[in-house]
């Protein structure tokens, strides 16, 4: 039987043992919390060109004092440049974003201007440069974008589009297969008998997966028996990792980690200093990422984000394993006298920390309510005010 183990050095033994998978090329509208597998770095200056920051009047600044009556010469708009050309005395009117006529270093703006007939006269100060934005002032040829294993965001979807891109390399996607355990075990909508429970493991499990930028290929629940076990398991390893949920402790009827055995699963940890969570299982079946998550729901939970998302993150080429932080001040005292790393559920509120309801593996409802967890290592006491780091997922 193998020893309880740190987290550190399950999450070490996770991470050694997942690989990079291959890179795609996807469309940038499908691009989204991808991570790019290369690093970008821009082909266009943005803007491309001089263009007007208003709509007004394109003007030579040194002609262009309080009380200058100007020719207007032609008409600028947003688009295709006209190649329009101003010597001082004279005007351009001109359009948000539309180019700069040669020979303007200025645009007055037209609440600024009195307009009668083909002149204009400026009733304010101009000053070389005003209201005109250069080309490169926001991004210059050959600057980064985008770096190797970034995730890829909503605006970063922009600046790539303004560069003519119309898809992204990223990182390859991982199919993830999700199999829960247990006679007692029910799935929603059906009938529930005296002491059963209904499934909340799988749709959990199924919507972190995705919020890691998996996708899901098999879904199912298995009872207690081991020849049924052995089928999904079999169907499961198809995918790159496996999440099974549920008999993977020490119990008679936990078949988990035996089944596994059986079909030549290599286990390489089991059993982990950390709560809830302890009973946790990785190893690996024919290039698949084997992980047991407790039955518990919390446990479930927090084992899936502390060693299941790194390596799913790893897997699709991020740069960056780690959840979200954010510091908070504690609203009570914290002291962990236990021999496992304690990860407490609560909310922060206006930047204050607060557990939320009952700390045991079950407790569903306390999680639900939930929105950060706060690592409190073995032996650590943490007072009241104390300004912290907390796990955050939304």
């Amino acid at each position: 039987m193998m020893s309880m183990i740190s987290e550190e050095e399950a999450r070490r033994r996770v991470l050694q043992s997942v690989h990079l998978l291959g890179e795609r090329a996807v469309p940038l509208s499908r691009a989204l919390d991808c991570f790019s597998a290369h690093e970008v770095v821009a082909r266009l200056p943005l803007p491309m060109f001089d263009n007007s920051a208003m709509d007004g009047y394109a003007v030579v600044a040194s002609s262009a004092g309080k009380g200058a009556r100007l020719q207007v010469v032609g008409e600028q708009a947003a688009g295709i440049d006209r190649g329009l050309r101003i010597s001082p005395g004279e005007a351009v009117r001109i359009f948000t974003g539309a180019p700069i006529p040669k020979g303007a270093d200025a645009v007055v703006m037209q609440e600024d201007t009195t307009r009668k007939g083909d002149e204009i006269v400026v009733t304010v100060g101009v000053d070389p440069g005003e209201f005109i934005r250069r080309r490169g002032c926001d991004l210059a040829e050959g600057q980064k974008i985008l770096a190797r294993g970034e995730r890829i965001r909503l605006t970063t979807i922009a600046i790539l589009a303004s560069q003519g891109f119309a898809d992204v390399t990223v990182g390859g996607q991982v199919k993830a297969a999700i199999v829960s355990t247990g006679d007692e075990v029910v799935m929603p909508g059906k009938k529930l008998n005296q002491g059963q429970i209904y499934d909340s493991h799988s749709i959990l499990l199924q919507t972190l997966v995705q919020r890691c930028g998996a996708s899901v290929t098999l879904a199912e629940h298995c009872p207690d028996q081991r020849e049924r076990l052995i089928e999904a398991i079999r169907r499961g390893i198809k995918s790159h990792i496996l999440v099974i949920t549920g008999g993977v402790s020490v119990g008679e009827h936990d078949l988990v980690q035996a089944t596994l055995r059986s079909v030549g699963a290599r286990i390489d940890v089991w059993r982990v200093a950390i709560k809830p969570g302890k009973p946790f299982l990785f190893g690996e079946a024919g290039g698949c990422a084997l992980f047991g998550l407790p039955g518990n729901p919390v446990s479930a939970f927090v084992t899936f984000l502390q060693f299941v998302r790194p390596a799913i993150l790893k897997m699709m080429g991020a740069n960056n394993l780690n959840l979200p932080k954010m510091p908070v001040r504690l609203a009570v005292d914290f002291a962990n006298e236990g021999d496992r790393t304690h990860y407490v559920r609560g909310r922060i509120d206006n930047g204050t920390f607060v557990p939320i309801g009952r700390q045991e593996s079950h407790a569903l409802f306390g999680l639900s309510q939930s929105n950060a967890l706060l690592r409190v290592a073995v032996g650590e006491s943490l007072k009241a005010d104390a300004i912290v780091d907390v796990q955050t997922w939304d």
